[in-house]
């Protein structure tokens, strides 16, 4: 894993923190530095720390002050400035922590600055439910049986054919504006996906559930 890269950013802190050593490269945006100290991470594992720094409070971050990256443009996102910079230096895999929760306009953001990077790198968002990204449109998944499984168009998935699903689908159409796909789980250790048009953001649950507790 050390071609992949690590990304904090300012959502709802993670409940858990990876292995730093799994990571080439481990980055952050400036507010997430500061729950990543409460949380005791290893600060001196970070490669950089990047944003505007309007959540910068001082104190021991003078510390790190050489691994601080001013970005200002602000027709931009940290999130989306981060991994401008990571991609600069050469990663194209990225797992990234801190998405979701808190303010939710933040977490649909943090998603429509995914697509925008769908086809230039590889991203993952962890949070303490589960693990989602965008998948190509010829996708199988193993080791997922009993687990959660949502689609979502994003905003729309033409012809998408699913195996080992509870609910399958048979060439059929999702749109966020009419019928989407979650809440489904599998019933079989391995889920496939194929689909003709679209754009699709996969999620699958941390835990295994049991049917029919499912909401």
């Amino acid at each position: 894993m050390k071609d992949k890269a690590l990304l904090f950013i300012n959502g709802e802190p993670p409940a858990s923190l990876p292995n730093p050593e799994h990571y080439g490269l481990i980055a952050c945006t400036d507010g997430a530095f500061h729950y990543l100290k409460k949380l005791g991470f290893p600060l001196e594992r970070i490669d950089f720390i990047s944003g505007d720094f309007d959540s910068h409070s001082g104190s021991d971050e003078e510390v790190y002050e050489d691994k601080f990256i001013l970005t200002l443009d602000q027709d931009k996102t940290d999130f989306h400035k981060a991994l401008e910079i990571i991609m600069e230096k050469g990663f194209q895999s990225i797992d990234v922590l801190g998405a979701s929760g808190g303010e939710q306009d933040h977490f649909l953001g943090n998603l429509t600055v995914a697509y925008t990077f769908k086809d230039q790198l590889n991203i993952k968002f962890y949070d303490e439910f589960s693990e989602y990204y965008f998948v190509p449109n010829n996708f199988t998944l193993k080791n997922v049986k009993k687990r959660m499984i949502s689609l979502y168009p994003f905003p729309s998935v033409e012809n998408i054919t699913t195996k080992g699903l509870n609910w399958p689908l048979t060439k059929g159409n999702l749109s966020i504006t009419s019928r989407i796909g979650t809440r489904n789980f599998a019933i079989e250790d391995e889920v496939s996906i194929e689909y003709e048009s679209g754009d699709l953001l996969f999620f699958v649950g941390i835990n295994e559930i049991e049917y029919p507790a499912i909401y």
